[in-house]
């Protein structure tokens, strides 16, 4: 499978980098390709270093204005003319999408994926990584539009939740 992860490109806590490593392992040991943004720092970097260290495959998508902190040895890497094409393209090499902590790039990247599925655009799978806790607020948010009818399928069909790597490998493999 082809796990796009959406993830900060900052240095972060060890609760975030930990977790995101632990992840990753399991990306990798299970034979999955990891499909993320490209850069080579930060969490990213965390991410694409323990999925190619447990033996799985990196594609990376960057963009121009990124290039610079692209991973070298990434197994393929597309450069894009724009953030617009980035997304574009990670949606179509994607089969699942995992969304883990991050800023208003992550957020951004994560609005999209669940605003295409929404409108039927994709039938993919995706998981919210709530590290810690770090998407409580959000998962109450999309809830109350859900219960408010803002959303026209149940909230359960446009994204899951998991507290855990093990948790979101497992939901996607069995999606």
């Amino acid at each position: 499978m082809h796990i796009c992860v959406f993830c900060s490109a900052a240095e972060l806590d060890a609760v975030y980098t930990d977790a995101a490593r632990e992840f990753a392992e399991l990306i990798g040991s299970r034979g999955h390709t990891l499909v993320w943004g490209g850069s080579d720092v930060g969490l990213m970097k965390v991410v694409a270093d323990g999925v190619q260290k447990a033996g799985g495959r990196l594609v990376g998508v960057s963009v121009e204005f990124l290039q610079s902190k692209a991973r070298a040895n990434a197994d393929e890497m597309v450069v894009t003319a724009s953030l617009a094409e980035r997304k574009a393209q990670l949606l179509e090499r994607a089969d699942a999408f995992v969304i883990m902590v991050g800023g208003t790039g992550t957020l951004d990247e994560a609005t999209e994926i669940l605003e295409l599925k929404k409108h039927g655009l994709h039938a993919k799978p995706v998981v919210l990584l709530n590290t810690s806790g770090y998407y409580d607020g959000l998962r109450a948010q999309l809830a109350r539009m859900d219960a408010e009818g803002f959303l026209p399928l149940p909230l359960g069909d446009l994204v899951a939740f998991a507290d855990d790597g093990a948790q979101a490998l497992g939901l996607l493999e069995s999606w």
